[in-house]
């Protein structure tokens, strides 16, 4: 999506086509990697506002519109940001062994990468980019839990939860880290200068446990919440499986048959 301001795109072209042999007017050559690098320090400078193609031109040291030879425009831009957080995630990450150690640690490092670039998270952990990255970490997720035994269908489920869950902890984690540093501190005050106040008498469960609020409030409860998940994943990898259905009729069971 074009915002105002922004140069007229042009076609997208091979990656061959488009490399700059020249360097910049900066001394550096274009490349997609060196402009979603610039254009994350830039989320982390100025905000999401602050992302245009034609301050992110200025910043690069190259007209504007030569980065419509690499993205067609900020939304291209913005998946390929979410693309490399995921593969700034997946760097190092093997997955082999333990289906539930793999998935934890993995989890664990999609929220700390997004989380490194608060900015980029907000604006990139709901979109879904088809990019080589997160098709990777979807395939190796996917892998490990067809791998530990899981049906397809549940493989599915524990995927979905588990990339959805991560993702939501990652925005909202991220969120409160873009505030202002005031709001921010301010927000975390209120667990004690409010919640742990309250009297026993009009709010006894409150104040029944209100030094646990204040200890773990502030906190993320997303390793928690991972290991919910886990739990629940693991339980229903050692159910017992229903046996097959049957079908009634005269008076007597008997099996299903194939169409």
């Amino acid at each position: 999506m074009r915002r105002e301001g922004d140069a007229v795109p042009k076609p997208v072209v091979g990656e061959s086509a488009r490399r700059r042999r020249r360097p910049t007017k900066n001394g550096v050559v274009l490349s997609e990697g060196l402009i979603v690098r610039t254009a994350l320090r830039m989320l982390r400078e100025h905000g999401p506002a602050g992302l245009t193609v034609r301050r992110l031109g200025i910043a690069l040291g190259a007209d504007p519109s030569t980065l419509y030879r690499y993205f067609r425009g900020v939304d291209d831009l913005t998946l390929a940001i979410g693309d490399m957080l995921i593969g700034q995630a997946m760097a190092g990450w093997s997955g082999g062994g333990d289906w539930r150690a793999g998935l934890r640690d993995l989890g664990l490092r999609i929220h700390a990468a997004y989380l490194e670039h608060p900015q980029a998270a907000v604006l990139t952990a709901s979109r879904i980019s088809g990019k080589s990255h997160e098709i990777a970490a979807d395939e190796a997720i996917l892998g490990l839990l067809r791998g530990a035994g899981f049906p397809d269908r549940e493989a599915v489920g524990v995927y979905h939860t588990f990339i959805d869950m991560t993702l939501a902890f990652a925005a909202l984690d991220a969120a409160t880290l873009a505030l202002p540093a005031e709001a921010r501190e301010a927000d975390e005050e209120i667990w004690r200068a409010t919640y742990a106040r309250l009297p026993r008498a009009t709010h006894p469960n409150i104040a029944a446990v209100a030094p646990l609020l204040v200890a773990r409030m502030n906190d993320s409860a997303y390793p928690a919440a991972l290991e919910m998940l886990l739990d629940s994943a693991a339980s229903r990898l050692t159910r017992p499986r229903p046996a097959p259905r049957t079908a009634r009729g005269g008076g007597r069971d008997r099996p299903d048959k194939g169409v």
